[in-house]
């Protein structure tokens, strides 16, 4: 072997990745984003629960008690209401997940040493389930005897990981597929020389793009299928909602990852860069979503990224309707976000791909 030989072959091929400004920002960039997002993103410590309030006493007890509750940071007040059934609606819409009500006789409850407050959870979240439950520890205003402060979880009362990992990993298995297999299959048919003979014919860059991404939906739909009929028949995870809502739900973020592919698609090179682009999206998306690591104990700057994300609207989404039997109307911001991202991402595609055929 000569080693003048091998080493003017390993000097060539730091000139090519030199060239190539796209993988060698990858090399860089996906260290450093797994860095920082394990680093600073990723926070087991659940606080800042958004969470309703539900004073029925109003005394100077009862609000000393609320206002410990709020101090410990777990939890923090976004509505107050009068019911504990506009808690629980609040609950099942998706806009607050724990809901602490103080009933009438708090402070006779108080003095008798029985429960003199309930705090309502959202349990399609293990995560947020297990912060709360913390509260019912806590020596908080007068309320210091065992079993004071009531925790009540709804939803997935038992605690089962299985019920809250399921419905996330739809999303998770769809945005990994779909984001790849788009950008991949369209690198591909260029390299090939096809998109070039379809240039020729009458077909619109808008008609090739969709057409391209149609066949890709059935096999969304179809995965869809498989993961919720297992995660029904082996971990008995609920379907309380439509699943006719389900499907629109998957079909939403099936529809934004394709989009999003496409884009993907007209930046890259090659099929090797399609991957690496498509991993580089994959990774924020999986861990800020909220379907691994809790979405209240991450810090702000990555709550602003995972709000772009589909993934995390997905997440909310699909938990909502699986495990809170909510509807779309209830949880209308988050349809409208997926559907405003898949028109932002179609559009920006199809104009790049219009400007890489001029």
């Amino acid at each position: 072997m000569s080693w003048r030989r091998l080493w003017a072959i390993v000097v060539k091929e730091i000139r090519q990745l030199r060239r190539d400004r796209i993988t060698a920002a990858m090399i860089v960039g996906i260290p450093s984003i797994q860095l920082l997002l394990f680093g600073f993103a990723i926070n087991l410590d659940v606080r800042g629960i958004d969470a309703g309030i539900a004073d029925q006493a109003n005394t100077a007890a009862s609000r000393a008690l609320v206002q410990d509750l709020l101090a410990t940071g777990v939890i923090v007040q976004r509505r107050r209401v009068d019911t504990p059934a506009a808690l629980m609606q609040g609950i099942r819409a998706g806009e607050i997940s724990v809901g602490v009500v103080v009933p009438p006789d708090f402070e006779r409850r108080l003095a008798d040493g029985r429960e003199a407050v309930q705090v309502m959870v959202d349990g399609s979240d293990t995560s947020v389930q297990n912060a709360v439950r913390q509260l019912a520890q806590l020596p908080v205003g007068g309320a210091r005897a065992p079993g004071t402060i009531s925790v009540v979880s709804f939803y997935n009362p038992e605690r089962r990981s299985a019920v809250s990992v399921v419905p996330g990993l739809i999303g998770v298995i769809l945005t990994m597929t779909m984001v790849l297999f788009t950008a991949v299959a369209v690198v591909r048919e260029r390299e090939r020389g096809n998109i070039e003979l379809l240039i020729t014919t009458p077909v619109t860059p808008l008609e090739l793009m969709v057409g391209k991404v149609l066949p890709y939906i059935a096999i969304g739909l179809l995965q869809t299928s498989i993961v919720l009929a297992l995660g029904v028949w082996v971990f008995q995870v609920p379907v309380r909602g439509s699943l006719w809502d389900v499907y629109v739900a998957a079909l939403l973020l099936i529809a934004a990852n394709l989009s999003l592919g496409l884009l993907i698609s007209t930046r890259a090179q090659s099929q090797f860069q399609a991957m690496q682009m498509g991993f580089f999206v994959m990774l924020p998306s999986i861990l800020l979503s909220g379907f691994m690591f809790p979405y209240a104990g991450m810090p702000v700057v990555a709550q602003w990224i995972a709000e772009v994300l589909p993934l995390t609207h997905f997440v909310r989404l699909i938990r909502g309707i699986m495990l809170r039997g909510a509807d779309l109307g209830d949880l209308g911001r988050e349809v409208a976000v997926l559907a405003g991202f898949t028109a932002v991402m179609m559009t920006l595609a199809v104009r790049r791909f219009r400007k890489r055929l001029d």
